[in-house]
């Protein structure tokens, strides 16, 4: 078993950030270009009826069919953690461009800008040369995504969200289903190992599940996979991806991390999930064992990294469940 350390850190973010426009956006001011002073186009409203709310819906990517809510201020495009509107893609620079959201008294007014990107940003299928204003309808284009800007009511927010979780999300837990989380895990891998970037993956396994759906039923079971589900949401940061990949086992993606950030993470998780979890047969006790490991410059592929963790999973289980392993680094 490989020894647990006890100094806990987080790769630090690339820059001190200046105050946000949304609690979730944290870009990197000092690397922006000087914004030359433009003439704002008001944005037709979406008319009478519900109130609207704008939004980038993402056409073509990785991140087909996403929906992206746009707050008032900058919403920034880009690879990093801190882009607001995250686009996991080699051919998207960190801060890659940023759409800025106002409403001065006159209705809102939307504004589209590159950040001195590498290769650039498109609007409607042309380079972007300048600062340019955005209507509903226009097309984004920033790397090998497509970006469509709409004003949607409530309803046709719930809508893409529905056919976009029936595709990827795991009914029970809300997180991500198997294919969405090893198709996401082989995005990050790329990208981590393209720039160089640390990358860990946590799996988690809950203890003697077996015996609460033999004992108290699957209902119950349900229930505490629910209530796990909600703990591990509760305990991810913005630029984190957690899903579910079997019965009682999860996987969470944790980007720009090193191994002993990742390690406090999963010791936090197990903290939290050592809980009684209520169910229709009562209260049930619960805990995890959880497994850790870093990719390695060596890593030819992401299943090679997710086998250290699952090797890990393995001991931490042969070792009396309810703890961490890490993986030898």
């Amino acid at each position: 078993m490989s020894k647990v350390t006890g100094k806990h850190r987080l790769v630090p973010k690339d820059a001190p950030v200046k105050a946000p426009a949304a609690p979730d956006t944290a870009p990197l001011r000092e690397e922006w270009p000087e914004e030359p002073t433009v003439v704002r186009t008001k944005v037709p409203s979406a008319g009478t009826g519900p109130a609207s709310e704008w939004a980038l819906v993402v056409y073509a990517g990785h991140a087909l069919g996403q929906v992206f809510p746009l707050a008032p201020g900058e919403s920034v495009l880009g690879r990093s953690p801190q882009a607001r509107v995250s686009l996991l893609d080699d051919e998207v620079s960190r801060l890659h461009a940023k759409v800025v959201l106002e409403d001065q008294g006159q209705g809102p007014s939307l504004l589209l800008q590159d950040l001195g990107s590498t290769n650039g940003t498109q609007l409607n299928g042309r380079p972007l040369a300048g600062p340019a204003p955005l209507k509903a309808g226009d097309r984004i284009g920033v790397g090998r995504h497509v970006l469509k800007v709409v004003a949607m009511d409530t309803l046709e927010r719930a809508f893409h969200q529905t056919l976009l979780d029936q595709s990827t999300r795991d009914p029970l837990t809300g997180l991500a289903n198997r294919a969405a989380t090893l198709a996401e895990l082989r995005v990050r891998f790329d990208l981590s190992r393209r720039h160089e970037r640390p990358l860990c993956v946590v799996m988690a396994d809950l203890d003697h599940f077996k015996r609460v759906n033999d004992t108290l039923g699957h209902a119950a079971g349900d229930a505490v996979l629910q209530a796990f589900g909600e703990r591990v949401r509760a305990n991810l940061r913005t630029s984190d991806f957690a899903g579910r990949i079997g019965g009682e086992e999860f996987v969470v993606i944790l980007p720009e991390t090193e191994m002993d950030g990742a390690e406090m993470f999963a010791q936090r998780l197990r903290t939290a999930a050592e809980l009684s979890y209520a169910s229709p047969g009562g209260a049930v006790g619960a805990t995890c064992s959880l497994g850790v490991a870093q990719r390695r410059r060596s890593d030819p592929e992401p299943g090679v990294l997710l086998s250290r963790a699952d090797a890990a999973l393995y001991e931490a289980k042969a070792g009396g469940r309810n703890r961490v392993v890490l993986a030898p680094p």
